[in-house]
């Protein structure tokens, strides 16, 4: 539903920086860089299948036309007739064309009849060893390898940063083809960093923080640093930060062009997120040296079939799952344990492709899709456990030992990706018997995996039981969070422990951080993104966070939602509850009459709030064509706050969508899941607010070095 149009209002949340010597070469990298899934300036799996609709799509501007373009070129448009339908300059197209003319060009040959000119000219045109390995029938590797027989290797090049008038001694540096020798030598050999690239959903700054603070602990260590990174808005991008800094792409051909050139000792691929734990396994098997935690350990764990028998084999329980080889064998999973199922793709960011199934029809789609995210790695479902607490674990071990750990516990419950849920830090609810049980799972993998460096995991706690979901062998998004509340840098830590020969002993965590508790809450772009369903799932889609400290969570938890610009109802709030949930949320309805707000109700919600004894008043749903109607409330800025708790079995999927969407494009908030509500309902009642507004008295405003003190 989300449009793909761009114009005058913003929709990005990220960008990057690509530099080369020709536009070729930068054009192509940049379109890399946006995405590891982008080939290059091509159509990369855009598709259109009549010349009316790819001149549609040339038409419109939409974050995919380029890739329209390239594949208006491939199919022999001229670039007289893209110019006419998109009215881009035609001095961009024409250079477009020289690309998709090497494209051309290159698929004449095998690796073994390519020619070393042909060769270079791609090189010089920004076409990536994989690039050029796909159109020759080839791979990655090969061509590499034939490449670099003939000689054909990139040259480093500095930023000018001085216009040409004065000598430009910068450590900011680039790659290009076009070029005759280095501008600078190699002899200063650093650990080689790789950075968080792109911020997108479920990439943002917090790996860079990571990214900086690895850094940083290098140069304490007396160590050089090399940093490869293309996003210009990092701190890690700054001049100041490291010794070398490539702005470059984090791909496998680039990470080994570096790590040759530089000479670097080892790579440090746990502090930039997703994009550079992929790339680990490939760099093992390429002779570069991964500090701290093996590659071969690191895929362990993004391999959810290895990863699962990994937990099977040490007695580490995890909710029943099986390795996806037909979509048969899933359906007579899912039909043996019962729905709800997971569906869990390998090697993906942000839960990409991950969904849960309540039904066989489900089932078949979700794992359509996943198989298309993860073409390389397998797709495991597991059985979804519903009802569940989900407990985040942060830590840091070497060779296998737990040097610190935070354990954080989700308001929400198990269903919503980590990355979009509300954390309490230290975790509220969880028992003596179940912190015990955290704590032993939390040492049993670091043991299993020899882990050395960050790590964090997500695991479910019901009736009890304590569950492993899954275990990611990087820093993670909570991991800025749990360092700041805790007041012990984890990576700076994690750096040490991978740098180090020697056994660093275990960290005792402040006891400041006992009298405090810290609320991580996600932002979102929803009202940017048109036509986007501002719901929550397994798939991530915040785009940032706050995170707010108080004496208790009601207190914490009410400043966290005040800072991600939430305005807090002063009267009005509708209600929408699906039947299921209707009992769970009446005492948190009571709760909010009690502090004076006047609660309105879509049909079935304001029946059964009735009968509860909640004074409600009903409107109605605008199809319904009766007053008073809900679209008019909201239109007139009437309604305050939507509390909409829907689920699988909601009735009316396309009007709560729809009334979904337009609290958010009238700005009014909108909470979407049951356990974040009861809880604002509590902060509002424990800070002894009325009608939105909290005691001043009753908030602490303290600064966190306050708090530490």
């Amino acid at each position: 539903r989300v449009s793909r149009e761009i114009g005058s209002a913003m929709k990005s949340v990220g960008e990057v920086m690509a530099i080369g010597r020709s536009f070729e070469e930068s054009m192509q990298k940049a379109l890399r860089m946006t995405d590891p899934a982008i080939a290059g300036f091509e159509a990369n799996d855009f598709e259109a299948a009549t010349e009316e609709e790819l001149e549609h799509a040339l038409g419109v501007a939409n974050d995919r036309r380029v890739y329209a373009i390239g594949l208006a070129l491939e199919r022999g448009m001229t670039v007289e007739r893209i110019h006419a339908l998109t009215d881009i300059d035609m001095w961009f197209l024409y250079k477009c064309k020289r690309i998709s003319d090497m494209r051309l060009i290159l698929s004449e040959y095998t690796l073994a009849t390519l020619p070393a000119t042909t060769l270079l000219q791609a090189k010089k045109s920004g076409y990536s060893d994989s690039q050029i390995a796909t159109l020759i029938k080839s791979d990655e590797l090969s061509v590499r390898e034939f490449r670099k027989s003939f000689g054909i290797t990139p040259f480093v090049k500095q930023i000018d940063t001085m216009a040409a008038e004065f000598p430009a001694a910068t450590n900011y540096l680039y790659t290009t083809y076009n070029g005759d020798e280095h501008d600078l030598d190699f002899e200063e050999h650093g650990t080689l960093v790789l950075g968080s690239g792109v911020y997108r959903i479920g990439s943002s700054v917090e790996f860079d923080w990571c990214s900086v603070s690895a850094i940083r602990a290098l140069r304490g260590l007396g160590r050089k640093s090399v940093m490869i990174n293309y996003n210009p808005e990092t701190v890690s991008t700054d001049y100041d930060e490291c010794d070398r800094l490539y702005f470059e792409e984090l791909s496998l051909e680039r990470v080994l062009d570096v790590y040759e050139l530089e000479g670097c000792d080892q790579a440090i691929v746990s502090v930039g997120g997703q994009i550079p734990n992929t790339l680990a396994l490939k760099m093992g098997n390429s002779d570069v040296k991964v500090a701290g935690t093996t590659p071969e350990m690191i895929d362990t764990a993004e391999d959810r079939n290895k990863f699962s028998a990994l937990c099977d084999s040490v007695g580490i329980d995890q909710p029943e799952w099986q390795l996806l080889t037909s979509p048969e064998e899933a359906t007579a999973f899912c039909d043996k344990v019962g729905y709800p199922c997971l569906v869990r793709p390998s090697y993906v960011l942000s839960g990409a492709a991950m969904n849960v199934a309540y039904s066989e029809d489900e089932l078949k789609g979700y794992l359509l899709e996943a198989a298309t995210v993860s073409k390389e790695h397998p797709v495991v479902v597991s059985k979804f456990i519903e009802g569940a607490r989900e407990i985040d674990v942060d830590a840091v071990a070497q060779r296998g030992r737990v040097l610190i750990k935070a354990v954080s516990e989700h308001v929400e419950n198990a269903g919503v990706h980590s990355g979009d849920a509300t954390l309490m830090l230290p975790a509220q609810t969880l028992t003596e018997a179940e912190k015990a049980e955290v704590d032993k799972i939390t040492a049993k993998l670091a043991d299993a995996l020899k882990i050395t460096g960050p790590f964090n995991m997500q695991l479910i706690v019901k009736d009890g039981t304590v569950k492993v979901i899954e275990c990611n062998l990087r820093a993670s998004r909570s991991c800025p969070f749990s360092s700041k509340v805790l007041g012990v840098n984890f990576i700076e830590l994690a750096t040490r422990a991978m740098m180090s020969e020697e056994d660093i002993p275990e960290v005792e965590v402040p006891t400041h951080s006992d009298a405090y508790i810290g609320v991580k809450a996600p932002m979102f772009s929803f009202q940017r993104l048109k036509g986007a369903d501002p719901s929550l799932g397994v798939e991530m889609a915040s785009t940032g966070e706050v995170a707010c400290f108080g004496p208790t969570k009601y207190d914490a938890f009410l400043k966290a939602m005040m800072a991600t610009t939430m305005k807090l109802p002063k009267n009005n709030i509708l209600v929408s509850i699906q039947d299921l949930l209707r009992e769970k949320a009446i005492p948190s309805l009571k709760k909010l009459h009690k502090l004076g707000y006047t609660l309105y109700g879509t049909e079935k919600t304001a029946a059964y709030m009735q009968e509860q004894g909640v004074p409600v008043t009903l409107l109605h749903y605008k199809e319904s064509g009766q007053e008073p109607c809900i679209d008019d409330y909201i239109y007139r800025g009437e309604i305050e706050l939507v509390l909409m708790f829907s689920n699988q079995f909601s009735q009316r999927v396309l009007t709560n969508y729809a009334i979904r969407r337009l609290a958010v494009d009238y700005g009014v908030p909108l909470i979407t899941n049951i356990e974040v509500a009861q809880l604002f309902a509590d902060s509002l009642e424990a800070t002894g607010g009325v009608r939105g507004e909290p005691s001043g008295d009753e908030l602490d405003v303290r600064s966190l070095h306050e708090w530490y003190e």
